[in-house]
C-alpha cells in the first residue's frame, strides 16, 4: 500500500458511502467511515448494515472484523476525503449543496500537506471549485498543498459493489496535478478505465447521464400514456418497435425516482433555464406519469365502489423507486400511497414492500407493511407500482382489478 493512500476518512454512510468504505477496506486500506447518525455508526461497528445490496453485508462483517473499516461520528486525520452525502433540492427545484458544504468543513481542521479530497456526491457545476475555495480561505496555507477532485460513482443499486469495482469513472481535478494523483488513487479501487479532465467537466458528465436516461424513460413513459387513450398495448407495442435494429424503448413505470435520474436533471435546469428545454420537459413528463397514476387508481377505487356497493382491499405492490432493492429516496410508488391515502378513499389499504423486512423507512407513510401473498389473495383491487421479482409468479385472479403501471403482467 502507498503510505500516501493509507488511511481514508469517508464522509456519509449511505446507499455510496458505506459500499466504497467497505470495497476499500477490503482492499487494505484503513477507513474510517463517518455518519452523522449514531444509529448507523453503531449498526456499522457492530459488523452489521442499514441497507439493503447484495454482497454488503458479508464485506461489512469482513472488513470491521478485521479492524479495516470502523465508524465514528467524527472524522480524524487521514491521507485521503472522500465526500459522499445527499445533494437534494430546495424549494423550487434548487440545488441544495449545504451537505456537501457541512462534510468539507468537518474536514478542514484535518487536513494536512499531501492530503487528498475527492467529492463523489453528484453537485452541481462549480461545486468542487466552491469546496476548494471555502478549504482554501479557512486554510490559506494549504494553497498548492493538497490535491482535490471531483470523481462521481456510475452505479446501480442492487449490483453497486460489482460497479464500484468495474465501471469506467471520470476523474476531474482542479488543475491537472490532482487528477493524475486522483487517478493513482482510485487505481487501487477500480479495474477498468479512469478518464482525466477538470471538475466542471466532471460535474457536468455526471448530470449529462443521469438527464439522458431521464429523457428516454419520458419517452416511454409519455408513450404509455398515449396508447392507454388509443386503447394499445404499450408493452406490447414496444416489443414490436423494438425489433427494429436502432430501436430501444425503455419499460414505462410509474414515475421516476432515486437520487439520481429524479434530482440531477434539476441541476443542471436551475443553471440553465433558457436552454434546458428538453431536458425540462422531460422531468416534467415523469413527474407528471406519477400523477396519471394517481388518477388511475382514484377511478379504479370509485368505480368499485359505485358498482359493488362496499369499501374495496386495494394492494399497493411495491413502494421502493426501482425492482429488486429497498431504497424509497424520491419514489414514485411513495408520492401515490401517500396522495390515495390523503384523498381519504373509501378504501382499505395493505401495502407491500417486500425488500423492507421491518417498517424502519415506512415513516413515509403512516401504514404497517404486509406481506405481499397475503395482500394479493386479500385484495379487490391490485396495484403494480414496482416490478419486483417476488411479483412476476403471482398467478392472475379473474375476480381482481389488477392495475399494472411496470409490466408485470407484459
Amino acid at each position: 500500500m502507498n503510505e500516501k493512500f493509507e488511511k481514508v476518512v469517508m464522509i456519509g454512510l449511505g446507499y455510496i458511502g458505506l459500499p466504497t468504505a467497505a470495497l476499500m477496506a477490503s482492499k487494505k486500506f484503513n477507513v474510517l467511515g463517518v455518519d452523522i447518525n449514531q444509529s448507523v455508526v453503531d449498526t456499522i461497528n457492530d459488523g452489521l448494515i442499514h441497507i439493503v445490496e447484495p454482497d454488503l453485508s458479508g464485506i461489512v462483517k469482513d472488513v470491521v472484523t478485521k479492524k479495516t473499516l470502523r465508524a465514528s461520528t467524527q472524522p480524524d486525520f487521514a491521507d485521503v476525503f472522500m465526500i459522499a452525502v445527499p445533494t437534494p433540492f430546495k424549494e423550487g427545484f434548487q440545488p441544495d449543496i449545504s451537505y456537501v458544504e457541512k462534510a468539507t468543513r468537518a474536514v478542514i481542521p484535518f487536513l494536512k500537506d499531501g492530503n487528498l479530497f475527492i467529492i463523489e456526491s453528484t453537485s452541481p457545476v462549480g461545486t468542487t471549485k466552491k469546496m476548494t475555495e471555502i478549504i482554501f480561505s479557512e486554510r490559506p496555507e494549504l494553497k498548492d498543498k493538497i490535491y482535490i477532485s471531483y470523481c462521481p460513482e456510475r452505479v446501480l443499486p442492487g449490483k453497486v459493489i460489482y460497479e464500484l469495482e468495474h465501471n469506467d469513472r471520470v476523474i476531474g481535478g482542479i488543475n491537472p496535478e490532482s487528477a493524475a494523483i486522483t487517478r493513482e488513487f482510485y487505481r487501487k479501487i477500480v479495474s477498468s478505465n479512469l478518464y482525466l479532465t477538470n471538475s466542471q467537466t466532471a460535474e457536468m458528465c455526471k448530470l449529462v447521464e443521469n438527464s439522458s436516461r431521464d429523457v428516454s424513460i419520458a419517452f416511454a413513459n409519455e408513450l404509455s400514456m398515449i396508447c392507454e387513450q388509443a386503447n394499445i398495448n404499450v408493452w406490447e407495442l414496444i416489443e414490436l418497435a423494438n425489433k427494429h435494429p436502432r430501436v430501444n424503448i425503455l419499460t414505462p413505470g410509474t414515475g421516476v425516482g432515486g437520487h439520481c435520474i429524479a434530482v440531477d436533471p434539476w441541476f443542471i435546469v436551475a443553471d440553465y433555464p433558457k436552454e434546458a428545454k428538453l431536458i425540462r420537459s422531460a422531468r416534467e413528463i415523469n413527474s407528471y406519469k406519477t400523477l396519471w397514476v394517481i388518477e388511475r387508481v382514484k377511478n379504479a377505487i370509485l368505480t368499485f365502489v359505485a358498482t359493488h356497493k362496499r369499501t374495496p382491499k386495494v394492494a399497493f405492490m411495491g413502494l421502493a423507486f426501482k425492482p429488486n432493492i429497498d431504497d424509497l429516496r424520491e419514489s414514485p410508488a411513495i408520492q401515490v400511497v401517500e396522495a390515495i391515502q390523503t384523498a381519504k378513499m373509501d378504501a382499505t389499504f395493505l401495502v407491500v414492500e417486500p425488500n423492507l423486512y421491518t417498517a424502519r423507512e415506512t415513516h413515509y407513510l403512516n401504514v404497517d407493511l404486509v406481506d405481499y401473498n397475503e395482500a394479493y389473495a386479500a385484495a379487490d383491487i391490485v396495484v403494480f407500482l414496482v416490478g419486483h421479482k417476488e411479483f412476476l409468479d403471482l398467478a392472475q385472479n379473474e375476480n381482481q382489478l389488477e392495475l399494472d403501471f411496470c409490466g408485470i403482467r407484459k
